[in-house]
C-alpha cells in the first residue's frame, strides 16, 4: 500500500450478504468515537447536580445526549447505506433487558403507583433509553481500533479529571466542585459534602457518592494501564500513565470498599495476561502509591485496610445484611415481574445498598436475570474476542473488558449500580465495547489495513 495513505484508517466492513464482508472508508467527523466521547466527557466532568433547566436528574447533559444516540441509532436503521450490518449479539441481551424493564413497567401501572413511584418509573425508562443508546452506538457504530481508542483515552482522561478533583478535595477539605458552575445549567440538589472515616475523609469529586466515584475510577483504571503500554505514540503512553498514577490514588481517596474490591477483581483478570516485566512495573508503582498516600495521611492505609477487618461487627454491612428479610417479604409478593420499573425509591422505601435485591424487588427474576445476561452476554464476547485476537494489544484490551463486567457484576452488590447514573453511563460505555471488540476480530470480516506494517489491530 503506498505509505502517502498510511495515516488513514480503514474502517469496519459492512456485510453484504450472509458472510460476505467487505471494507469500506468513509469521512466524517462527526461519529461514533466523537459522540461517545461527548456523552464520557459531560457525565464525568458536570457536576451530577447539574441538569438543564427544568429537568429533573435524567436531564443531565451527558443523559441527553446519550438518549439522542438512541434516536440517532434508530434512525440509521432506516439508510443502510449508513449501517455497518452484520451480527451483534448485544442488541439482543438489550432487548432482552429493555422488554423485561418494560413488562415491569406495565405489572407496576396494573398494581397502582403513588406520584414517588411513576415519577420513578418515568426517570427508569428515561434512563434506560440513554444507557441503551450508549451501548448501540459504541457495539455497532465504532468503525474501526482506531475510534475505539479515541473513546478509550477520553475515558481514561475524564477519570484521571475526576481523580485530581477528588485528591484535591481530599487534602485540601475544600469541596472545590461545590465552584463549578456550567453557565446555562441549573443547580438540583445539594453537594454531598465529606464524610469522615477512619484516618481521613471520603470525597466523590463530580459523581453522586463515594461509591460511585470509586467505581467509575475502578472501571477506567484497567484501560489507563493497557494504553500506558499500548498506545500508538510515545505521548499517548506518557499521558496514560500520568492517568493511571492518577487513578489510582483517586479511588483510595473515596475509602471505599467497592474500589478496592474493583481493583483486586481487575488485578484477577490482567496478571495472567500481563509478562513479568510488566507486573513487577506495576507491583512497584502499587506499592509507591501506596507509600505515598501513606505520607500524606499516615493512617489512610490503616483505615483502608481496616475496612475488611471482622466484617460481622461492621455497620455498614450488618445494615445491609438487616434488610434482607424485608426484601424477601417483598420480593414473596411479586416474584415475577416485580413492583414496578424504577419504583423502589427512597423516602418510600429504605436504601438497599444492593444492585442486585433492588432489581429483584423492582423487576422481578425477569429483571435480574436480563441484568445478568446484559453482563454475562458482554462477558462471553469479550473472552471470544480475546481468543480470537492474533496480537498482545488486542488480547489486552479484551481481558480489560472482561474485567469490566466482572467488576460490574460483583459491585452490584455492594451499591444501588443503576441508581447513580455516572456510572451506569460508562458501564454502557463497556457493555458496548465488548460488543464492538467481538464484532472488530469476528472471523468473518476480512479488514484491509492501511497501516505501513499490515496489522490493523495494532491500534487496539
Amino acid at each position: 500500500m503506498n505509505s502517502n495513505t498510511s495515516h488513514l484508517a480503514d474502517f469496519e466492513p459492512a456485510q453484504l450478504a450472509g458472510k460476505t464482508y467487505v471494507t469500506r472508508l468513509r469521512a466524517g467527523r462527526i461519529d461514533a468515537a466523537t459522540m461517545l466521547t461527548v456523552v464520557v466527557a459531560l457525565i464525568c466532568l458536570v457536576p451530577v447536580g447539574q441538569v438543564l433547566p427544568g429537568m429533573t436528574g435524567v436531564g443531565r447533559p451527558g443523559l441527553v445526549v446519550g438518549l439522542v444516540l438512541c434516536g440517532w441509532w434508530v434512525l440509521v436503521r432506516f439508510a443502510p447505506h449508513l449501517v455497518v450490518t452484520g451480527p451483534q449479539p448485544m442488541r439482543w441481551a438489550l432487548l432482552a433487558f429493555v422488554s423485561a424493564a418494560l413488562l415491569s413497567y406495565a405489572a407496576g401501572s396494573v398494581r397502582g403507583l403513588t406520584t414517588l413511584e411513576i415519577n420513578g418509573a418515568n426517570r427508569a425508562l428515561l434512563f434506560y433509553g440513554t444507557l441503551a443508546g450508549v451501548i448501540l452506538v459504541a457495539a455497532d457504530g465504532l468503525t474501526n481500533w482506531q475510534r475505539l481508542q479515541v473513546v478509550l483515552q477520553s475515558a481514561v482522561v475524564c477519570a484521571a479529571i475526576m481523580a485530581v478533583l477528588g485528591i484535591v478535595q481530599y487534602v485540601t477539605r475544600v469541596d472545590i466542585v461545590a465552584y463549578i458552575n456550567i453557565p446555562g445549567l441549573e443547580i438540583k440538589g445539594e453537594s454531598l459534602g465529606f464524610e469522615e472515616r477512619g484516618a481521613g475523609i471520603r470525597v466523590a469529586s463530580t459523581a453522586t457518592h463515594y461509591i460511585e466515584l470509586a467505581a467509575v475510577l475502578a472501571l477506567c483504571l484497567p484501560f489507563a494501564i493497557h494504553l500506558a503500554h499500548f498506545a500508538q505514540k510515545p505521548v499517548q503512553r506518557r499521558v496514560a500513565l500520568v492517568c493511571a498514577l492518577l487513578i489510582g490514588p483517586g479511588i483510595g481517596a473515596t475509602i471505599s470498599r467497592t474500589g478496592i474490591v474493583a481493583v483486586a477483581l481487575t488485578a484477577l483478570v490482567l496478571v495472567p495476561v500481563w509478562t513479568w516485566r510488566t507486573r513487577y512495573n506495576i507491583g512497584v508503582t502499587a506499592v509507591g502509591v501506596i507509600a505515598a498516600l501513606s505520607v500524606v495521611n499516615p493512617g489512610l492505609a490503616r483505615t483502608l485496610f481496616s475496612l475488611f477487618d471482622n466484617p460481622t461487627d461492621n455497620s455498614s454491612i450488618m445494615a445491609r445484611s438487616n434488610r434482607y428479610p424485608m426484601v424477601f417479604e417483598y420480593f414473596s409478593q411479586r416474584p415475577i415481574l416485580g413492583r414496578g420499573t424504577g419504583t423502589f425509591l427512597t423516602p418510600q422505601y429504605p436504601i438497599l445498598d444492593n444492585q442486585w435485591l433492588g432489581t429483584l424487588i423492582s423487576d422481578g427474576v425477569i429483571g435480574v436475570l436480563t441484568l445478568a445476561g446484559l453482563h454475562l452476554t458482554a462477558l462471553v464476547l469479550a473472552v471470544i474476542a480475546f481468543r480470537r485476537s492474533t496480537t498482545q494489544a488486542t488480547r489486552h484490551l479484551c481481558a480489560c473488558l472482561i474485567a469490566t463486567q466482572i467488576i460490574a457484576v460483583a459491585v452490584g452488590g455492594t451499591f444501588d449500580s443503576m441508581s447513580f447514573t455516572t456510572y451506569a453511563t460508562m458501564i454502557a460505555l463497556m457493555l458496548g465495547l465488548c460488543g464492538a471488540v467481538w464484532r472488530l476480530t469476528h472471523q468473518d470480516v476480512s479488514v484491509r489495513t492501511a497501516t505501513a506494517r499490515g496489522d490493523s489491530e495494532n491500534a487496539g
